[in-house]
């Protein structure tokens, strides 16, 4: 097996010139991350005109695109996970919210984002008969540390009452940390990212009492499950489900110190 790597830079333009220039050197297999769900669908039919079958991974794509699989965290599920923690940490004491996003109408973030919503609201009623969101405002991120620092300074002097933060990733919040400190709210705000066990996070969680949870989107996970499913493709099996999920997992102070690795590349 030969395994052939190109990165998008977050660039849709450049993204699709790799993957072209992929598919002209004759791969047997495209495990693909797709920066824009729609974008790509073109390059999918490509592939699958050139012989080649397509493995969504981690991200989502447009359902008209032509691929085998996605392969993906359970993101509802870790979603809903992470907002039910956070209702039980705060009960009926009165949660002022504001949500940290990656980009305007990604799937994954909006899936994530009603994971959270779901855990919450529903934690809610079971434990207190009635839901109280009062999500104060969102900002988008752009998946990024800057973009996670200048939307937390901005909603901190737009909503100096904020004392939750929830994201749909881990990096949206990483920055932000940065704005909280240097506002000296450091102990009155509560941090809850639905994806990703970053390790910066996993490190903050294990050492700080603001970053409550996270939960697990494994790269290793997806990466090992998208290479079984290609070559159990190209072994001839076609009778793929269109969605897969690696386990909903829940990272807290109590378990971090299992899931935390110095050296890990994410």
């Amino acid at each position: 097996m030969t395994f052939l790597s190109a990165d998008g830079q977050n660039d849709i333009t450049k993204q699709i010139a790799a993957v072209e220039d992929l598919i002209t050197r004759g791969i047997d297999a495209l495990l693909l991350n797709p920066i824009d769900p729609d974008a790509l669908v073109g390059v999918t039919k490509v592939a699958k005109a050139a012989g080649v079958p397509v493995f969504i991974i981690d991200s989502s794509i447009n359902p008209e695109a032509e691929f085998v699989t996605t392969i993906q965290s359970n993101n509802l599920a870790n979603g809903e996970l992470a907002g039910e923690w956070l209702a039980k940490k705060f009960g009926s004491k009165k949660m002022n919210i504001a949500l940290l996003s990656g980009n305007a109408g990604n799937p994954v973030g909006k899936t994530r984002k009603q994971g959270l919503l779901q855990g919450i609201t529903e934690e809610q009623l079971r434990s207190l008969g009635y839901i109280d969101l009062d999500i104060k405002t969102q900002a988008y991120t752009n998946w990024s540390y800057a973009g996670g620092l200048k939307a937390m300074e901005d909603i901190l002097v737009a909503h100096p009452d904020i004392n939750v933060v929830i994201t749909e990733s881990d990096v949206c919040v990483l920055g932000a940390i940065k704005a909280i400190a240097q506002a000296g709210k450091t102990d009155d705000i509560l941090i809850v990212a639905g994806a990703d066990g970053q390790k910066e996070a996993i490190k903050y969680i294990m050492d700080t009492d603001f970053y409550g949870c996270t939960a697990m989107n494994s790269p290793v996970m997806i990466g090992r499950n998208a290479v079984h499913y290609a070559i159990e493709y190209i072994n001839g099996k076609r009778d793929f489900s269109k969605k897969s999920y690696t386990p909903p997992l829940l990272i807290t102070k109590e378990n971090a110190a299992k899931y935390y690795n110095p050296n890990a590349l994410f």
